[in-house]
């Protein structure tokens, strides 16, 4: 009769709930804490020494090499339309200043090299853009959580898009206006221009792999800020510091020293800037599991485009139209 199953309250129903599962009779079991989600997130880490480290870049830096390799050789068959494609905004900025539209060499090698391996060559750097930045991801991506592996894909599609866009801006837009520019210089006092083909290459490359590197700000800040080196606090308190620092950047990209074709490289980029601290803001609205208003921006955003697409529907209505110089809208 002594035996604790007959004791009172023992075995109860409601002395079996406080039952840890460590154990009979033991304290109950707490509920896991924020810490000790990051020990277990941690713990799916991948612990690498330095020479493992060492190995995991040199087989990095391998795999990209190869995947330029390849892109370079696919290029390399269209050699000859690559040149033209590249060429292009030389030919026609020639033509509008009434220049001969030809491109001109002055040692024998230099047609070969510029048609037959550097133009191949910027192009397969473009080309070979996401397979190299995966490559990159999959060298860093060991030091990070297991949540936020997950980011792999969109690391990848956003940063080789923005840097195909920076080219693509580059190739269209703002290389095109400033060397018309250059070219235009002298015109009126019988200066001709004659361009070397290395000479506009290496223009050409200086504008297009710049900006196209220009327009990786946004994904530099969310590293940043996944790596807690800076906040979207941060970033917009030191915002003045950014406008400066990227005014001067421009002022070095831009092939033109003339205030219009600055402006053409500076708004883009500082709209890059601000981008970029949206998507810290987002990135650590999500570590703290809060959600951003979507709709209502959404709702913001249709109103302004629709205020912007009447005032031009009535500039046109009445007869005005955009130019690229001052006052930029005449009747």
């Amino acid at each position: 009769m002594a035996s604790d199953d007959l004791k009172p309250g023992v075995n109860t129903p409601k002395d079996k709930l406080a039952v840890s599962p460590a154990g009979r009779g033991g304290p109950p079991a707490l509920p896991p804490t924020k810490g000790d989600e990051e020990d277990r997130e941690e713990e799916g880490m991948l612990r690498m020494s330095f020479l493992e480290h060492l190995d995991e870049l040199r087989k990095r830096i391998f795999y990209a090499l190869i995947g330029i390799g390849v892109s370079f050789g696919i290029c390399l068959v269209f050699a000859n339309q690559i040149w033209v494609f590249v060429s292009d905004p030389a030919i026609q900025a020639l033509k509008n200043t009434g220049a001969s539209p030809n491109l001109v060499f002055i040692k024998p090698t230099e047609a070969f090299s510029m048609i037959w391996v550097k133009a191949p060559m910027l192009v397969a750097l473009f080309v070979a853009a996401p397979w190299v930045l995966y490559q990159v991801w999959a060298f860093i991506a060991p030091g990070l959580y297991k949540k936020e592996r997950r980011w792999a894909i969109p690391f990848v599609l956003s940063t080789a898009g923005l840097f195909v866009l920076g080219g693509a801006f580059a190739y269209f837009i703002a290389f095109r206006f400033g060397l018309e520019f250059l070219l235009s210089i002298g015109r009126d006092i019988h200066v001709m221009p004659m361009i070397t083909a290395t000479e506009y290459f290496d223009l050409f490359v200086n504008a297009t792999l710049g900006i196209g590197l220009v327009f990786e700000l946004p994904v530099l800040l969310f590293f940043l800020t996944l790596l807690h080196v800076v906040s979207p606090r941060f970033l917009l308190k030191n915002t003045r510091y950014a406008i400066l620092i990227i005014a001067i950047i421009a002022a070095v990209v831009t092939p033109t020293p003339d205030i219009f074709n600055m402006m053409l490289f500076t708004v883009p980029m500082w709209m890059l800037f601000f981008v970029g601290v949206f998507a810290s803001y987002l990135l650590v609205l999500h570590r703290e599991r809060r959600r951003f208003p979507w709709k209502i921006v959404s709702y913001y955003t249709l109103f302004a485009l629709a205020v912007i697409a009447g005032a031009v529907f009535i500039a046109t209505r009445f007869g005005y139209h955009l130019i690229w110089h001052w006052p930029f809208l005449i009747r």
